[in-house]
């Protein structure tokens, strides 16, 4: 769902209702719960204090969004956005097995739950974000962190040169004088 794909697992454990402004078109993570291998969940704050942080909900999946708190999300006022089967959170072994399902249907067998992270912040990078900008997207309090997910492609690098060419462009446009015609011989800087 977009802009959960920015969230780490124990975000979305955490998620709520009251964190949600469709209005604005944002989800606030206030908080966080890790799941202990004893299957106890330790509510908290997020990893790092970058992790308290609006994420923006892309306009196209408003309307999925609000399907997903019709049908799927606690009732509640202050209900949990991910619920298990039986209304209560969510558990990482029950999520694992469905997750596991989804992926063999879809021939994404080696497709792990953190590598939707890590396309979010290549897809945001792609923008044109400021590293400051995906850092605060993606709860980072580190460069270090955020660099993790930046990675150069073809298209970024097809966009760079497009953008250089249009300032050049722009550069000789603006050096031309408005009484220089294309018919006269450019001036020629005197060399010494």
């Amino acid at each position: 769902m977009g802009s959960f794909m920015a969230l780490r697992p124990e975000e979305l454990a955490e998620v709520r209702r009251s964190d949600v402004d469709l209005v604005k078109r944002v989800v606030w993570i206030r908080r966080a719960a890790p799941e202990l291998t004893t299957g106890k969940r330790v509510l908290g704050d997020p990893k790092s204090k970058a992790g308290k942080r609006p994420v923006g909900i892309p306009p196209e999946i408003v309307p999925d969004f609000e399907l997903h708190l019709r049908w799927y999300a606690a009732k509640e006022d202050d209900g949990l956005l991910f619920i298990g089967e039986r209304g209560a959170p969510f558990r990482r072994s029950t999520f694992g097995r469905k997750w596991r399902k989804a992926r063999m249907k879809l021939g994404m067998d080696g497709f792990r739950f953190y590598d939707l992270r890590h396309t979010d912040n290549v897809l945001a990078a792609g923008t044109g974000a400021s590293l400051k900008d995906l850092m605060a997207h993606m709860g980072h309090s580190s460069v270090r962190a955020a660099l993790i997910y930046q990675h150069a492609t073809a298209e970024q690098q097809t966009k760079i040169s497009n953008g250089i060419s249009a300032a050049v462009v722009d550069i000789r446009t603006r050096r031309r004088s408005p009484s220089t015609d294309s018919t006269s011989t450019p001036k020629v800087p005197h060399q010494a």
